[in-house]
């Protein structure tokens, strides 16, 4: 060990050396010299010599301190060596060290995984302790609000193409609420644990938060009214600019800069045609600490029982904003990279589009196949592999049953029971007349299509919107 010791510190100082001959411009015959001594010594180290060996963990030093009170939702767990370590709450915290451990300053990417949660499960609404998130983010410097807008117009892109309902976006800003509570006379020291208090508001009623700040968290009662002046309102950019106009907060600093930003940021939600599914909402808090600029939260709505009502929220479906500190965390110099991001409840939202269609009495398709090519007679596998072989160089979703002779009864009823909305069935009479016939599976109608313009008559109807079979 003693040997070993002296020769790495022998290593230590020769690529000391080298590098000092390059910062001198030496010549490249000299440090050419010199480095092939260093790789000479190193070459008796060993292969393994300056390779750091480690395990990629998890570690709670890792994740606490990023969400506030929403700590106590973290699994901790220990190794066999008693070292602690937790299971990943988030996808945004792991994606921040990410970025720090690779020195990564600019990435667009999406990510699909579990995150765990010690919570009470409640299966009806989708909340478990062991669940899917889909997360989209946007890490860089760039102009502001740009990334911010695109990540908004993707949100409503995927909640509207999932059809599940009307919903709303609602939108604040982490400055805008560390503004109020300063001049509202919340302490400095109070400011994240009232902020999860008014973060349940879309929960519980008014009242109920407020005895929560002013019994259990000790905010005086006149402060907590005042806060409350604040976070019941909502509305769209006429708010911005009304705040932007009120006599105090538009002296706090913070404050100032979050409503610029969200001026900015309803701008560019009009010029991306969804200005219409954002509200600006001064109760929206997200209690986890590493946000730092906008904050945002995809609500589903029901249909107001009387005209003019306000549409009644069904649970929060997606969710993210901007985190220009977290990375920062991580990284030994503190480098910062700004990123802003949003995640999609994915069990939450199957668990809204199964009660649905559980109400409606309809079945939940399972895949994109737009065809199955099917037989009414035995012997007839090659020309049904034929047949798919042309679809599938069309560009048509097609299978077939993975049988030689399949009754044509059970390729129909795979039909049914998957949601494949055509059959494509070949038939002796048919190959001899040079046709397919055509059925529909949902009206059971048959038509003879000649071969030749089967792909044509596929798009065609494939095109047309279809009922969820």
């Amino acid at each position: 060990m003693a040997e070993r010791a002296a020769l790495e510190e022998l290593v230590r100082l020769q690529g000391e050396r080298v590098r000092g001959l390059k910062q001198q411009k030496a010549s490249a015959e000299q440090i050419e010299e010199e480095v092939a001594k260093l790789l000479k010594l190193k070459a008796q180290l060993g292969p393994d010599e300056g390779k750091q060996k480690f395990v990629l963990k998890t570690p709670k030093e890792t994740l606490t301190g990023k969400y506030g009170e929403d700590s106590k939702l973290i699994y901790d767990l220990k190794d066999q060596g008693g070292e602690l370590l937790s299971l990943r709450y988030d996808l945004t915290v792991p994606f921040a060290r990410y970025l720090a451990m690779n020195k990564l300053t600019n990435i667009k990417r999406y990510h699909i995984a579990k995150v765990y949660r010690r919570d009470n499960p409640a299966m009806t609404r989708g909340r478990y302790r062991e669940f899917y998130q889909c997360d989209f983010d946007i890490a860089g410097q760039f102009d502001p609000m740009i990334p911010d807008a695109e990540c908004l117009k993707i949100m409503c892109e995927i909640l509207s193409s999932l059809q599940i309902g009307d919903f709303l976006v609602k939108v604040n800003d982490r400055r805008i609420l560390d503004g109020m509570f300063a001049i509202c006379g919340v302490p400095d020291s109070k400011f994240r644990t009232i902020c999860s208090s008014v973060d349940k508001l879309d929960k519980v009623s008014w009242e109920e938060v407020k005895n929560e700040m002013v019994g259990e968290k000790g905010l005086a009662p006149e402060v907590a009214d005042r806060i409350g002046d604040y976070v019941q309102q909502h509305g769209g950019v006429s708010l911005v600019e009304q705040l932007l106009q009120d006599p105090e907060l538009s002296q706090n600093k913070q404050a100032l800069e979050g409503l610029g930003d969200l001026k900015l940021l309803f701008e560019y939600l009009i010029l991306l045609g969804i200005a219409d599914k954002i509200s600006f909402d001064l109760s929206l808090a997200r209690g986890l600490d590493y946000y730092t600029g906008v904050i945002y939260e995809a609500v589903l709505l029901q249909s107001p029982a009387q005209a003019g009502e306000e549409p009644l929220g069904v649970g929060s479906v997606a969710a993210g904003g901007r985190y220009d500190g977290l990375v920062g965390m991580f990284d030994p110099k503190g480098r910062k990279v700004p990123c802003v991001g949003l995640s999609i409840g994915v069990e939450r939202i199957f668990s809204i589009v199964e009660q649905r269609l559980e109400a409606l009495e309809e079945k939940v398709r399972t895949t994109e196949t737009q065809v199955l090519v099917a037989s009414a007679q035995k012997k007839l596998l090659e020309e049904r592999l034929k047949l798919v072989s042309e679809l599938w160089d069309a560009g048509i979703k097609a299978e077939l049953l993975y049988k030689k002779n399949p009754k044509l009864l059970n390729q129909l009823q795979y039909c049914e029971e998957a949601g494949i909305p055509l059959v494509a069935i070949i038939g002796e009479q048919e190959l001899k007349d040079g046709v397919i016939k055509l059925r529909s599976v949902a009206s059971r109608e048959e038509v003879d299509i000649r071969r030749e313009d089967l792909v044509e008559e596929i798009k065609r109807r494939t095109s047309e919107p279809l009922c969820t079979c």
